[in-house]
């Protein structure tokens, strides 16, 4: 994904750098939670687009072709509130039949990775991350419409880890 989307990538690597950084919560799990980090976007890489829907589409791969872990598979598939772009593109049964959501400790830490980086890799915070994708996709655009559904998922996704890594500082 280097070459041909570098800001992809740069984001990918910053997304694995916040899942490495939740292991005072997720002991045993952070290194799952790291290589779904790693492999989230895989579905944007050119010779990986199938149905355009870019979690569908990695998670396809993974379990097809390099027959990665189900766990993983899952939450590739299910990134970020998945189900409502999913929605938005008549996907839905397709997603929810193939690849069960995963159980929501770890989805929600994927999600607090992925919502807490910039397109460059850099930490945002939740609020400017979403602010960011709908500029970057305009009101209209689906993204946008599944951003806007899935935003009070999100936040409580964000929220639970942040409350998860205090608890465990003190």
């Amino acid at each position: 994904m280097e070459a041909p989307l570098p800001r992809r990538w740069a984001h990918t690597q910053g997304v694995a750098s916040r899942a490495a950084s939740l292991a005072p919560i997720l002991g045993d799990e952070t290194d799952t939670l790291t290589a779904a980090a790693y492999l989230h976007d895989i579905g944007y890489s050119p010779e990986l687009v199938g149905t355009g829907f870019h979690p569908l589409d990695g998670a396809r791969y993974l379990r097809d072709v390099a027959g990665a872990d189900a766990t993983l598979c899952r939450l590739v598939a299910h990134h970020s509130c998945a189900v409502n772009e999913a929605t938005e593109r008549d996907l839905y049964d397709v997603l929810t039949a193939e690849f069960p959501p995963e159980r929501h400790e770890l989805a929600d830490a994927l999600t607090y990775c992925d919502m807490t980086t910039g397109p460059d890799g850099r930490h945002l915070d939740v609020h400017e991350r979403l602010a960011e994708i709908h500029s970057r996709y305009g009101p209209d655009h689906l993204v946008s419409r599944s951003i806007t559904a899935s935003t009070p998922r999100i936040l409580a996704a964000v929220q639970a880890v942040e409350i998860a890594l205090r608890v465990q500082q003190t």
